[in-house]
């Protein structure tokens, strides 16, 4: 049996940390997935002839290092691959009421767009591509 998950998107916001009593370190932040609409075995247009997009978004939780490592160098925006487990949790409110929520355990997150340190990096540097001839 597998519990295996792998999503790639852009970050909803700036990661946010905690670290617990016994000294564990909690990343999160919220992930968002988008897919082209069907309808009919067609992929869906608006009036302009651009794709219409469902947007889902996943909670992702990282722990330790790779928290810290997300924490550092990713933000809002930024293009990540997650791959991870699904992990569901049940309590009850104050109210006496069931509740129900879904995670992503994060196992390994990849870059797939520039870390905020090498773009703040590199925004003060020339930028040397405009000047090839071709």
């Amino acid at each position: 049996m597998q519990n295996i998950v792998i999503l790639a998107g852009n970050i909803g916001q700036d990661p946010e940390t905690v670290t617990t009593q016994g000294g564990t370190h909690i990343t999160r932040f919220t992930l968002a997935t988008s897919r082209p609409r069907y309808a009919d075995g067609k992929v869906l247009r608006d009036e302009n002839g651009y794709r219409v997009q469902d947007t889902e978004w996943h909670r992702i939780t990282c722990f330790n290092g790779l928290g810290k490592t997300v924490q550092e160098h990713c933000g809002k925006g930024m293009k990540v691959l997650v791959r991870g487990r699904i992990h569901y949790t049940k309590w009850t409110d104050q109210d006496g009421n069931d509740r129900y929520g879904c995670e992503i355990i994060a196992e390994t997150v990849d870059f797939l767009s520039r870390a905020k340190q090498a773009e703040s990096q590199s925004s003060s540097q020339p930028d040397h591509d405009d000047e090839i001839p071709f």
